[in-house]
């Protein structure tokens, strides 16, 4: 392409042209910018996921939980302490109880089955399969229990804080069943079924007896692996007409 020479017409001199914009240069800073844009969308779609798993699933899992406990409860009023014993509090698709553990806070509606679809509503679902949950009125065995760790009710997100000796409280229709932590395993792989045995050997028990075993997802966010809380029943208490919880819930 031809340069073309301007005259100045004051002074007479001649001055060059600006030199053209580089085509290269402004393709690159387009692609830049549009890779820009593109990571900053991704961003706030990540994030928004995040909330939705993190926050959202939590609120509504809570609040049909909360709805299904609501009912429980006024299902045992109108029968009364003794009034559904040996059936309705055994139940399981419309709950059996509630889970109490003061070193997690709240209470946790039990149901039946440990699926997603179970578990995704904000409960405490006991195992049905590989190894099928002894419920403590059934007899001896392990009563195993699973939830969430993050989204979906988290009702479990805090087990790492419990520790040996803490209070494990099953409230049903008319009894309250009292256990005492006795041992815990951090991190264990999820198809280590032997944690879920009448007699969980890894706990370090040898004999049967009524135990309850407590299991989620670990580390924190993952899949990976399963954190297991074990305890041992050492009392019962049958529920009065006020439903006065035993001293560990006090």
């Amino acid at each position: 392409m031809r340069r073309v020479t301007v005259i100045d017409q004051e002074n007479g001199a001649r001055t060059a042209p600006p030199p053209a914009p580089r085509r290269g240069r402004s393709c690159l800073a387009a692609v830049i910018s549009l890779l820009g844009e593109l990571l900053i969308t991704a961003g706030v779609v990540l994030g928004l996921f995040v909330a939705y798993s993190l926050w959202w699933t939590n609120v509504l899992a809570n609040r049909e939980a909360e709805r299904d406990g609501n009912e429980v409860r006024e299902s045992w009023a109108q029968d009364g302490p003794d009034g559904g014993a040996g059936k309705k509090e055994y139940e399981g698709g419309d709950g059996v109880g509630f889970l109490h553990v003061p070193s997690m806070g709240g209470e946790v509606l039990i149901k039946k089955g440990t699926g997603t679809e179970e578990l995704n509503k904000g409960v405490a679902g006991y195992y049905t399969e590989p190894v099928k949950a002894v419920p403590p009125w059934e007899g001896k065995g392990n009563f195993s229990l699973a939830a969430h760790r993050d989204g979906h009710g988290a009702k479990f997100h805090d087990i790492h804080k419990i520790r040996e000796g803490d209070p494990i409280v099953v409230e049903t229709e008319d009894t309250w069943y009292v256990y005492k932590v006795f041992e815990t395993l951090p991190k264990t792989s999820k198809y280590n079924v032997g944690v879920l045995a009448d007699v969980p050997e890894e706990s370090g028990k040898k004999k049967a007896g009524k135990y309850i075993t407590l299991t989620t997802c670990t580390p924190v966010l993952t899949s990976d692996y399963r954190y297991i809380v074990w305890g041992e029943l050492v009392r019962t208490e049958k529920v009065d007409e006020e439903r006065t919880p035993p001293e560990e819930l006090r």
